[in-house]
């Protein structure tokens, strides 16, 4: 008999086989949308042209390895033991109820919904930041890393309680920041997806109109409905099989309004390109800084904290909030370490670190400070 084995790895799931012919497996992962789509050949073409891509892929700016060995790596602080503690809650995580009249108020806000999923007012233009409220970060529901579990149910009530979102920003394709069900229940409340290249292949084979898609490269730029974005670089990779690592783009995004200069990393190692995002947009009003699922085998795509708070500082950002944690455990560390390590060096560097629990809405208001209470601490 057939057998099928998905390892998440990062956010990219694996398939393992025995007994399994190629064929099979290909067969399979175009059959079922959750794995995406693929660039076209016409689009292949294009990005034949591009300096980032290269013999079909598209290529970090710097050297950067997905996998290295324990023994190589002097560039990391995370425990490398096999028995990490709490790297799960032991109990369901505290939630705040999502006030959703504060949210739809006219004044620049932003809630978090755990790891790397924000609804962001500016401009009174509601936008969405990898909007991954799914229940398991996978393609399939019977294999993957399941979401922790909350006080409140809601995932769901975001789902369906969301307001009108004028649009949409995706990093880059990974599971855990790309969701097929996500976007499908929430396409039609959409005006606008904004993603890096190659990453409208996905969203067009769930349904969403190629007019309704805009994808960028890094450093390109453009204005829509009063607000300036921009692709930035960031160092990682992508992929939703076992056939297209690195076959879409992966960035961080700037997002430009009146009153708010917001920046979110992606997923990214630490790299020069921060400094770059820094001198041409800073400084900015908020950031939001990869900085958990880190491990001393991929110190180059994913930050620790120490490094996170650099970042912040290289990109000039008044006020942080640490991304990719409170949700799933993707590595092997404690999942409260991340922000008790950042806390910790933004005290050392004196920076407005904030860590509103999951569901808070907080006001993007030039003085953003948050009672400093230890909400994981249950």
């Amino acid at each position: 008999m057939d057998r099928r084995k998905f390892i998440v790895k990062g956010g990219k799931v694996v398939l393992t086989t025995s007994l399994l012919g190629t064929g099979l497996i290909s067969s399979f992962l175009n059959f079922d949308p959750a794995f995406g789509g693929n660039p076209t050949k016409d689009q292949k073409e294009t990005f034949n042209r591009l300096a980032n891509y290269v013999n079909g892929k598209f290529v970090n700016e710097i050297p950067t390895q997905l996998i290295i060995k324990s023994s190589d790596s002097t560039s990391t602080k995370a425990d490398p033991s096999a028995d990490a503690k709490d790297r799960k809650p032991s109990s369901p995580i505290p939630v705040s109820v999502v006030d959703w009249n504060k949210i739809k108020s006219e004044r620049d806000n932003l809630t978090w919904f755990g790891h790397s999923a924000f609804l962001v007012s500016i401009n009174n233009k509601k936008l969405l930041i990898d909007p991954m409220l799914g229940p398991i970060a996978s393609p399939v529901s019977f294999a993957g890393i399941k979401r922790y579990k909350y006080s409140e149910n809601i995932i769901q009530q975001i789902i369906d309680k969301m307001p009108p979102i004028d649009a949409v920003f995706i990093s880059h394709d990974h599971y855990d920041h790309l969701d097929y069900q996500s976007i499908v229940k929430l396409k039609n409340k959409v005006s606008h997806f904004f993603v890096p290249l190659g990453v409208n292949d996905h969203l067009i084979r769930w349904g969403v109109p190629k007019e309704k898609i805009t994808e960028l490269n890094w450093r390109e730029e453009m204005e829509y409905q009063g607000l300036t974005v921009a692709l930035t670089p960031a160092r990682h990779y992508s992929g939703r099989g076992i056939f297209d690592r690195n076959t879409t783009l992966w960035g961080g995004w700037v997002i430009l309004g009146k009153n708010t200069r917001l920046f979110t990393s992606g997923d990214s190692g630490y790299g020069p390109h921060f400094k770059e995002v820094g001198e041409k947009y800073g400084p900015f009003d908020i950031t939001i800084i990869d900085g958990a699922q880190y491990d001393q085998r991929w110190p180059d795509i994913h930050m620790i904290p120490e490094q996170s708070i650099q970042a912040n500082l290289d990109v000039k950002g008044t006020n942080m909030i640490l991304m990719h944690w409170g949700a799933f455990t993707l590595a092997n560390h404690g999942w409260k370490d991340p922000i008790e390590r950042a806390i910790k060096e933004a005290k050392k560097e004196k920076l407005n670190l904030i860590y509103p629990k999951i569901g808070e809405t907080v006001l993007l208001s030039s003085d953003l400070h948050l009672p400093s209470s230890s909400w994981w601490d249950f």
